[in-house]
This record gives C-alpha cells, structure tokens and sequence, in this order.
C-alpha cells in the first residue's frame, strides 16, 4: 500500500519537477531572466492565485461545507502558530540576519506554488479547496506576523497592506461568492478556470528560474539550511499530521494540509531577505537545498500520511 502510493504520489512530484527543469534550463540559457521572473511572479501573485481562491470556492453553499471550512482555517492557522512556536525555541543564533532567515524558512512552506497543483493532482477539487484555505490562512499570517519578524519594524504592520495583497483579496471574494451561494456564469467562470490552470506550470517556471541561479555548492554546505530543511520537510509535517490524524479531521482535509506542510521553503523568504538586509545567501541555500530535497520526502511523506488516514 505504501509502496504503491508512494509511486504515484512521486510520478506527480516528477512532473513538477520536469517543469522546474525547463525553468532552470531557460534561466541557464537567457530565455527567463530576472525581469521576466518579477513580471511571471506577479502575473501568479496578482491574477492567478486571487482566480485559484475563486475557482476553489465556486461550488453549492451548505452548513456542512461552512463548518469544513471554518475548521480547516482554524486547523491551519494553529499548524503555522505551532511552527512559529518551534522555529523560535530551535533557532536562536544571536546573529539576527540569519535567525531571521532560519526562522522564516522552518514557519513558511511553499504552500501556493508547490502544493496546489499537487492538491489538485491527487484529491481532485476537494484537495485543491482545502489547499486554498490553507493558502488564504498562509497569506494573512506570512504578511503580518512574517512580514514584522523579517523586517523588526511595526510600521511594515499595516491594514492596507494587508486588504490590498491579492491573496487576500481573492480569500475574501471567493468566501463570499461561497457564502451568498453566487455561482458565476461560464463565461465569467470559464477564464477565471483557465487562470487558475496556469498555477501549475507558471510557478514551477519561476522556482526553475531561481534554481539556475543559485549557488549549489553553498545551499548543500551550510549546516543551518540542513536543520532548516529537516524541519521544514520531515519534523513539521508529520507532527501535523499526525496530530489530525489522532484528532480524526477530514481525510482529505489531513492529506491536503499534510503536502502543504511538506512542500519546501517558500520563495517568499528571500524576497522579505533582501527586502529587509538579512542573509541573503543563506536564503537562497534553503529555498534551493530543500526545493531539490523534497522530490524524495514529499512523496515519502504524503504516501505515509495518505497510508495511515
């Protein structure tokens, strides 16, 4: 059974792969450069994942759905509290730029990128909406708590910020389409379905992209980016869930939650670090050295999860 299950889990794990591939190929060869990359994040941050959060929730308002998704958002919002919890006790290096780093990469998984295509892939729909959730939860504490911690500065605090960030804004739209149980017309829902698909390849191009142009032989040597990576994808996400699995939530909801957790260190990190002069460099080693690391413990650790459920 797990055997099994890992087979398949790791044949959709490859195909995001091959896609970062043609990414790391086209940003070794000049095809994506570093202006193409900001513009290809944008268009995924501002058009892509606000239409991910729609698509997700277009489906028939019940009570039953509402509580899912009110203890889905609650599950999630006490794993990412627990993980800042942990990161904190592990990390306490006194050199701040690198505490802050080290801290960000453990608490922040790429849940967006990585995980909803995977979602998608191997729960259908149902998968991909409790991976929005997840999502919707991820954004609100990566700009508030995330964005405070990185740059030590309360002013980055701000409402605006905050209602404008188009993750937020497409949570907020899609809850309330869902809601007042306002189904799109096709031809408003089909581009927006046709936006969403783009989730898959265009952020693995980016990830691919930023993979050309890391320094391997850095990311595999700094031993603080490995404890990073071993609790950003092992520690983390089987003590999430096994912590639902004993707690008996939704199947799909444990699995769903269990690879946003296992997904590698966002690429978020690096952008808050460069904004706010931290260490750059070590950054970009756990952001790359765990990207390649998860190809074997994603599967491991989903096949694991999806055995046990």
């Amino acid at each position: 059974m797990f055997l099994s299950n890992f087979l398949i889990i790791g044949q959709q794990v490859m195909v995001l792969f091959i896609l970062i591939a043609v990414g790391f190929i086209c940003g070794k060869k000049g095809v994506i450069n570093e202006k193409a990359s900001k513009v290809m994040t944008d268009i995924v941050l501002y058009i892509v994942t606000p239409c991910v959060m729609v698509s997700a929730f277009q489906r028939e308002f019940s009570t039953d759905t509402l509580i899912k998704v009110l203890i889905a958002a609650l599950t999630a919002l006490v794993i990412l509290i627990a993980s800042i919890l942990l990161a904190r006790l592990v990390f306490r290096t006194k050199e701040i730029a690198r505490r802050k780093v080290l801290q960000f990469a453990v608490i922040f998984s790429n849940c967006g990128f990585m995980s909803l295509p995977l979602q998608k892939e191997l729960l259908g729909e149902d998968g991909w909406f409790f991976g929005s959730i997840f999502v919707a939860v991820f954004n609100i504490v990566v700009w508030t708590y995330g964005l405070f911690d990185m740059s030590g500065d309360k002013k980055q605090l701000s409402v605006k910020r905050l209602a404008l960030n188009p993750g937020i804004i497409g949570a907020v739209a899609a809850i309330l389409l869902f809601v007042f149980s306002v189904q799109l017309p096709p031809i408003i829902l089909q581009p927006v379905t046709h936006l969403a698909n783009l989730n898959t390849p265009v952020p693995m191009l980016i990830i691919g992209f930023y993979l050309s142009q890391a320094d391997f032989k850095k990311a595999f040597s700094d031993k603080g980016a490995y404890l990073a990576g071993a609790f950003r994808l092992i520690v983390i996400p089987l003590a999430a869930a096994f912590a639902m699995v004993l707690l008996k939530l939704d199947r799909t909801m444990i699995i769903a939650f269990a690879i946003a957790c296992s997904a590698p260190t966002a690429a978020t990190t690096t952008m808050f670090s460069a904004k706010f002069d931290r260490d750059v460099d070590l950054s970009v080693s756990v952001v790359a050295s765990t990207t390649i690391l998860s190809l074997l413990t994603m599967p491991l650790i989903v096949s694991l999860v999806w055995s046990i459920c």
